[in-house]
């Protein structure tokens, strides 16, 4: 899953996008009914913002970028965080579920507040176009949302994808100045901040990664907002939500709040083995609340009274200087990587995409390439026909060996992110579906002998009934031979980085085993069951790799003997090892030796 920031928090995002667009259109509108420059009131705007926001930001991204699990992209991508563009940078798909995803919506706010003025600016002239500027955004950037919505990154981090939720914001401010919308009475506020409520925390609680989202389902958490922001203005329920100790306690941390709650939740997982319990959250989340006030007590507070002056400005601009500066040294000096053994740091450098890989022919991206090459099936007898997502690819190497001393050809038609099964609309990869179709057809016209299907592997229903569906497929075309080649192992942070933490820990290179940070993405047992159940063979890669010593991380101590180039994808040697432990198992490799 690449969405890095989950969809429940996302539908909370909806009532801030509403609200800072209601705010401060409410703002140039106001000052343009008082002849007031829209241009010099955008910027007192800003300056205010800058004075609310930066501090605190900036203070965050320091402690990231110097402190070392941090991660690369921090550091790498640090221009993106400093002028408030890391949406794009996630929407290009080069950074998910790190210490920094969550800065996406800070930057879509950003990028408004810069382009809204300008636009108003534009209209300023004909006051009464406005609201047809905001429909026309509004209607544009809905219909984009709706558009895009099997390219899940677009959707979700674009500004333009987003745009329709400010404008609604937008609207409801130029409604509220023309008095063409009306205060509630204070029953009907009530009842729009309960039905605002209700409409925001039902999405929360019932919207999942597997739903396509945002899409239509955006307009539930939105129209909640704007249910509240409405209704809010007259309502008693709004009012003692507010007024509470504990709200306004919130309301003033609440931005350090939002800065701090994800990087601790992602850092505190890494390095456990497995998910957080409700309790040790809890607990995050508590300490989360202790840092806000600090950050608001010592860096935020300091700069947000007072108004703005000459030596706020100077401090933070040098503070921007100097955390870009530090970024650009730590990337520049490698991240001053001779502090490690040469021999850690080449085990822990190692990304084996070996040429057998043969990607964009054999291994296609499914929001690229919607069809294989020419070479991916060969001519000789028998065929071995390997069917799966990226892990499946990693296996070529090892096929490979064997296929030098048995004279038997090899199939190779694999996808990205895009298990074997049949039937099934996987979110985030719309052309999956038709991917699979496609290859039982090549299935059908080849008629292999050995078809093996391989993935990381899911939990999912849809899933596991879309294998059932496949091998049910292969068994109707009279396959001989349907393997089921259970996933391997899944290191939680990839397993050159799971070196570089044992030696950094143990001042050792990590043991020939290990049983830290690992696990497996099925059970085993049950999809042995489910597998044989429909006249399919299975056959369990974590069987291969782990024992109860733990999971094989090396097979010797040079670079090249590290098994897992990544989180789940097989270096040349773990590639190898696999095969040869189970080729007994796959005829024809298995047949003689």
């Amino acid at each position: 899953m690449k969405l890095s920031f989950t969809v429940d928090m996302g539908t909370f995002i909806s009532f801030f996008f509403v609200l800072s667009s209601y705010l401060i259109t409410t703002i140039l509108l106001t000052n343009k009914e008082r002849d007031a420059s829209v241009l010099n009131t955008a910027y007192n705007f800003l300056i205010r913002r800058t004075l609310r926001i930066f501090p605190a930001y900036y203070f965050y991204l320091l402690l990231l970028v110097l402190l070392p699990f941090a991660g690369w992209e921090v550091r790498e991508h640090a221009p993106l965080y400093f002028f408030y563009l890391s949406n794009f940078q996630i929407y290009r798909g080069q950074v998910w579920n790190t210490l920094t995803s969550h800065l996406w919506t800070l930057a879509v706010e950003e990028q408004f507040y810069i382009v809204w003025p300008l636009i108003i600016i534009g209209l300023r002239s004909r006051p009464n176009w406005i609201i047809f500027g905001i429909a026309l955004i509004g209607v544009s950037s809905f219909y984009l949302n709706i558009a895009l919505i099997d390219n899940r990154e677009a959707d979700f981090y674009s500004p333009v994808t987003r745009a329709w939720k400010l404008m609604l914001g937008a609207s409801l401010a130029w409604l509220r100045r023309r008095d063409d919308l009306a205060l509630p009475s204070r029953r009907t506020g009530d009842i729009a901040t309960i039905a605002g409520l209700i409409l925001i925390l039902g999405s929360a609680l019932l919207f999942d990664q597997q739903l396509s989202y945002p899409g239509w389902l955006a307009l539930f958490p939105t129209i909640g907002a704007s249910f509240i922001l409405w209704g809010g203005a007259n309502s008693s329920v709004a009012s003692s939500i507010l007024s509470a100790r504990a709200s306004v306690f919130v309301g003033l941390i609440s931005y350090p709040l939002y800065l701090w709650h994800w990087p601790l939740l992602v850092f505190v997982e890494a390095f456990k083995f497995a998910q957080l319990t409700p309790l040790e959250r809890g607990l995050v989340i508590a300490m989360s609340f202790v840092l806000a006030w600090l950050t608001y007590r010592f860096v935020e507070s300091r700069f947000r009274t007072g108004g703005a002056n000459r030596t706020k400005i100077a401090t933070l601009s040098t503070g921007m200087i100097f955390v870009a500066l530090a970024g650009f040294a730590i990337v520049e000096a490698q991240g001053f990587e001779t502090r490690f053994p040469k021999e850690i740091r080449e085990i822990a450098e190692v990304r084996d995409y070996p040429a057998s890989w043969r990607v964009h022919e054999c291994l296609i991206d499914p929001k690229k390439e919607t069809t294989f090459g020419k070479t991916c099936m060969e001519e000789a007898r028998p065929l071995l026909f390997v069917w799966g997502d990226s892990t499946a690819t990693a296996l070529m190497p090892g096929l490979r060996q064997p296929q030098h001393e048995r004279n038997f050809g090899l199939a190779q038609f694999t996808s990205n992110s895009c298990g074997p099964w049949l039937s099934v609309n996987v979110p985030g990869n719309p052309n999956c579906r038709s991917i699979n179709d496609e290859v039982l057809g090549i299935v059908s016209r080849a008629r292999p002998d050995v078809v093996v299907l391989h993935a990381r592997g899911s939990t999912r229903l849809d899933d596991i009934a879309g294998l059932k569906e496949t091998i049910l497929a292969l068994h109707a075309l009279s396959i001989p031979h349907i393997i089921v080649l259970g996933p391997v192992p899944v290191w939680k942070r990839g397993l050159p980085n799971e070196v570089l933490r044992y030696f950094v820990m143990h001042n050792a290179l990590i043991p020939a085993r290990s049983s830290q940070r690992v696990y497996q993405s099925w059970d085993d047992a049950q999809m042995r069951s489910v597998v044989v159940g429909v006249g399919a063979e299975y056959i369990s890669a974590w069987d291969a790799f782990c024992d109860t010593d733990g999971c094989l991380t090396r097979l010797g101590e040079k670079p090249e003997d590290i098994v897992a180039s990544d989180v789940h994808h097989l270096t040349e040697s773990g590639s190898k090892f696999l095969i040869e432990s189970i080729r007994d198992k796959i005829a024809p490799i298995g047949s003689s030796r």
